[in-house]
């Protein structure tokens, strides 16, 4: 378990990442993915502007066995900053596998949001093992605040294929 090691992306990993982001977008996505769109919040991410991806991928490995992806922004709101989770996927090759891929993952997000000093949010939006993501979630950030709520629209694979 020594390579599993959740290190900052770099630019690099950016046709890994890409390929996990649109394999994330199919599994848990209600909207067809616009991979241009997808592409630049992601480079950006990876070169440090106003985000991070954290990644594991042991050492001399091709595949990425999981990510998680971490924008800087604002509340619509507000001016004050926020760390947000806009993914987090472990590759389906490695779910059942030992680790704790999905536990790293967010420790890395909670330890960048400590290390920035600003608030981390999180959300689940998946009709797709949403139970468990939530479990995983409350034993890592304790209760959640609030909830999403999806009108009119379906997440995953049916939603992407459904022409409206």
């Amino acid at each position: 378990m020594e390579d599993l090691v959740v290190r900052i992306a770099g630019p690099d990993d950016v046709h890994a990442i890409m390929e996990l982001a649109l394999m994330a977008c199919e599994e848990n996505g209600f909207m067809n993915p616009n991979p241009q769109k997808l592409l630049t919040d992601i480079w950006s991410a990876l070169n440090l502007d106003n985000g991070m991806i954290g990644i594991i991928r042991p050492a001399g490995s091709n595949e990425i066995e999981g990510v998680v992806v971490l924008r800087i922004g604002n509340m619509w709101y507000g001016d004050d900053r926020v760390l947000e989770e806009k993914a987090i996927f472990i590759h389906p090759k490695f779910r059942s596998a030992k680790g704790g891929r999905a536990r790293r993952l967010c420790e890395f997000s909670k330890k960048a949001a400590d290390q920035l000093g600003i608030p981390l949010i999180i959300g689940v939006l998946s009709n797709h093992r949403t139970a468990g993501k939530v479990r995983l979630y409350k034993r890592i950030f304790g209760e959640p605040t609030g909830a999403f709520f999806l009108y009119g629209a379906r997440t995953g694979n049916a939603a992407l294929s459904t022409e409206h």
